[in-house]
């Protein structure tokens, strides 16, 4: 028979929670499980909310960041509602247990500078990885090819970095510019869109690398490795990794700082705020408005370092200062 635990994970793989989603609860839950089975907790209707608050302080003395644990809290929480949902205990410790507070934290961004470098990075005359050395120039054009059409849809699209690695041919209309989206969060259809460099991107891969990168394989994952298996999120990341450094930029590229940068942008462009948050996917309007402040805290920077006035300390000299007659 199954644990509740592994009827839990079971459940989301039900509700088509992503991999990544099952993978962290997982994870999460095997923390909590672990230090049940330490205290000799023997049922899961013996946990009470004093156990949950030494499971919290015990998280804290192991080094746990605040934000991880409020995920961990977060991740018990869910599984109790599942337990108490199905009958499998008498009890929820954890209803209307607090969370604990996090500090509000920006997201760090790319300037449009610094975006516009990155998704001009690959380039057909540069082989992809140092192994392209030694094979053909032909499949050092098609990964090239792919790797543009990949940065160009991260930044044009602001997708999840899951929903990239899920999207298939047949999800990307070149007519309207649009991606369907298939999110793991209760399988809650979206269209992201993207712009005409994103398109012309993809039309080259698509006519061009895809096909050359897949050979005799069949399948239909839009973006796929050398191989012409389906491209992987870790292979994502090293690609953002190695084409930043190439460009120099000065702070760690992942796929959702691409994510904050389209938000970022397409507010400080004069987006509607909701507009942004359905292109996001995000459930929640509180969720978006983090990057309001971003858009803020931005230009309190820029007026700072350009208006004469607002520097401390400013001595006008008579050609900055006012005409005198």
């Amino acid at each position: 028979m199954q644990t509740p635990f592994a009827r839990y994970l079971n459940y989301l793989r039900a509700r088509n929670a992503s991999t990544y989603t099952v993978r962290n609860y997982a994870s999460d839950l095997e923390s909590f499980r672990i230090f049940l089975r330490e205290e000799g907790v023997t049922s899961l209707d013996q946990v009470d909310r004093k156990t949950l608050r030494n499971y919290l302080s015990h998280l804290g003395k192991r080094g746990f960041v605040r934000r991880s644990i409020v995920r961990k809290l977060s991740a018990v929480r869910s599984f109790y509602r599942y337990l108490m949902g199905e009958d499998l205990v008498t009890t929820n410790p954890a209803k209307g247990m607090s969370m604990p507070r996090l500090e509000r934290t920006l997201p760090a961004f790319l300037t449009v500078r610094e975006a516009a470098s990155l998704v001009e990075a690959p380039s057909p005359a540069t082989p992809a990885t140092r192994r392209d050395t030694s094979r053909s120039q032909e499949l050092a054009i098609a990964l090239s090819q792919r790797d543009a059409a990949l940065l160009e849809l991260l930044y044009a699209s602001g997708l999840r970095v899951s929903e990239v690695v899920g999207l298939k041919v047949e999800n990307i209309d070149m007519e309207t510019r649009e991606v369907r989206v298939v999110s793991g969060k209760g399988a809650k259809d979206r269209i992201a869109l993207i712009g005409e460099p994103s398109a012309q991107a993809l039309a080259v891969y698509l006519g061009d690398g895809r096909i050359k990168l897949l050979g005799r394989r069949g399948n239909n994952a839009l973006f796929v490795n050398r191989y012409g298996g389906q491209l992987t999120a870790r292979t994502i990341q090293e690609l953002l990794i190695k084409y930043a450094n190439s460009m120099r930029l000065g702070q760690k590229v992942h796929p959702h700082l691409l994510r904050h940068t389209f938000a970022t942008h397409m507010l400080n462009g004069g987006a509607d705020l909701r507009v942004v948050q359905e292109l996001l996917g995000h459930a929640s309007l509180s969720s978006t408005q983090v990057y309001t402040h971003v858009s803020k805290s931005q230009a309190k920077k820029v007026y700072l370092s350009a208006h004469p006035l607002a520097r401390d300390g400013l001595v006008l000299s008579e050609t900055e200062g006012t005409n005198k007659q």
